[in-house]
């Protein structure tokens, strides 16, 4: 039996629009029994989870053994979940890395990391997600005619994320519905500079330039109309000592990155805001994740 482990993971990263991402200290985790025949899904954690083709980790299962011509074998899926769904925090890309690094093991392949990235990336359609979920960290990643390539970023040790979650969901073919089709120079421009400071900033450890870095013409202002409590939790998070912050993924969650000495006063400032708003929100304090997704036998 085959155990798996892939991090959530913030993407669309303030400029880093469907290029930079980060994995985090909060995982999905997946149990593979091969079986005579058929397919099996099952939640250890009692989820309302989709089953047959309707289930991304099996479909990529699926998908891979078509792939490759060969027959896949029964199998029996059992998942215990933790990263939420339709709330901009990868768990599609967690099932998508859960699924390539299940049929890489059971079929025999022992493809390279880098190749199930490439993989994963053309599933997903953009890499943000699926790169930092399979190899961790901080990862600036780009498509082109012949695939993907990227480059994973050292990041502070000092650096907190503070997940703010609400308990509404937003799918990611609405929060792309609103999205203009183009963008004046002035917009490209100002998310080039952002884009590039952003990752000098976090390589040299100068947390201090992200408030300017993680700033974001391309997305965040469309979208911010689709998240009730956006402006209210932005202005508090930065009048209580937050960096920066920025939407996570396609939303609702927003993101803060805050310092460690000042991470659990944050919080519990943060929690006296939530309290005044109409929904509920959720904060959890995650370091980033620097190793990705791991597959064992058990």
């Amino acid at each position: 039996m085959l155990h798996i482990k892939v991090p959530a993971t913030s993407a669309n990263m303030g400029p880093g629009f469907d290029s930079i991402g980060v994995a985090l200290e909060l995982y999905n985790e997946l149990w593979v029994e091969e079986t005579e025949s058929g397919i099996e899904i099952v939640s250890k954690n009692n989820r309302n989870i989709p089953k047959g083709d309707k289930n991304l980790i099996y479909s990529t299962i699926k998908g891979f053994f078509e792939e490759e011509g060969i027959k896949m074998p029964g199998l029996k899926l059992t998942q215990y979940d933790n990263i939420p769904m339709t709330r901009g925090l990868g768990s599609s890309a967690a099932c998508i890395v859960a699924g390539l690094l299940a049929a890489n093991a059971v079929s025999g392949k022992n493809y390279s990391v880098d190749e199930l990235a490439q993989r994963a990336a053309r599933l997903e359609g953009h890499p943000d997600n699926s790169n930092p979920a399979l190899m961790g960290g901080m990862i600036v990643g780009a498509m082109y005619e012949g695939g993907m390539k990227c480059v994973k970023l050292s990041i502070p040790d000092n650096m907190t994320f503070a997940v703010m979650i609400p308990d509404f969901a937003l799918s990611t073919s609405e929060s792309r519905s609103v999205l203009p089709t183009e963008y004046s120079r002035k917009e490209v421009v100002f998310n080039e500079s952002r884009t590039g400071l952003l990752v000098a900033s976090v390589m040299t450890g100068n947390l201090d330039n992200l408030r300017v870095a993680m700033d974001d013409a391309i997305h965040q202002p469309y979208r911010k109309k689709l998240i009730r409590g956006y402006e209210e939790i932005f202005a508090a998070a930065a009048e209580n000592g937050s960096k920066a912050e920025y939407l996570s993924g396609a939303g609702p969650t927003l993101m803060a990155i805050v310092t460690d000495d000042n991470a659990e006063a944050f919080a519990e400032k943060m929690r006296t805001v939530f309290d005044k708003l109409p929904d509920k929100w959720e904060l959890k304090l995650l370091k980033p994740e620097m190793n990705g997704a791991v597959v064992e036998k058990v």
